[in-house]
């Protein structure tokens, strides 16, 4: 199975948002179930790089200016997204890729940008936790849920920030091949182990 999956980056970028679906996605194309798949890092200005809140730089494989063709648009978030919202090229490149692309997903405040686009409107959805609210003031068009990390309407995936950005990606890995592939990088990754904060408490 070929796969192109998109990520969008930008300088303030969350570097988890990124750096977990990443890991998820390049992880699984090892496998002969995903072989050849790869993942695009797009980004919004015409720059060889960016640099993540975390102050990580990442080099980037095109922008939303150059033709690209997705199976999977994902969309992370940052602490302000306010200039992403209104950027015309962005919104215009996100309504392209939502017209082919299998899946169109989000993560954190990434669902304000998918918001701004117009794709999520009369679909369920969520954002950064605590972030509901505002997001569907915003929003009225979508059905804010308050109370799931992932949330799935149709070809849609969005959820909170951080380190759920890995469940979102292995939700979205486990629709475009199986919930017994999603459960083996789950596993290969050890986030199985990370367990509550109980257990790590224990260790200090």
């Amino acid at each position: 199975m070929q796969k192109t999956i998109g990520i969008i980056v930008f300088d303030g970028v969350l570097t988890s948002e990124v750096t977990g679906p990443v890991e998820v996605f390049v992880s699984a194309s090892h496998h002969e179930w995903f072989k050849d798949s790869r993942v695009l890092l797009i980004g919004v200005e015409p720059t060889p790089t960016i640099r993540t809140e975390e102050g990580l730089t990442l080099g980037v494989d095109c922008t939303i200016a150059d033709e690209v063709v997705l199976d999977v648009l994902i969309v992370p978030g940052a602490n302000d997204v306010d200039a992403l919202i209104e950027h015309v090229g962005l919104n215009h490149f996100i309504r392209q890729q939502d017209k082919t692309a299998e899946w169109v997903s989000s993560v954190c405040a990434g669902a304000f940008i998918l918001g701004s686009a117009g794709v999520l409107d009369g679909k369920k959805a969520t954002t950064w936790f605590g972030g509901e609210e505002s997001l569907q003031q915003q929003f009225p068009q979508i059905q804010v849920i308050t109370n799931q990390p992932v949330v799935v309407d149709q070809r849609y995936i969005t959820a909170n920030g951080g380190l759920v950005s890995y469940r979102a990606a292995l939700v979205l890995l486990a629709k475009l091949t199986s919930p017994q592939h999603a459960q083996k990088i789950y596993q290969a990754l050890g986030i199985e182990r990370l367990g509550d904060w109980a257990d790590i408490e224990s260790s200090l």
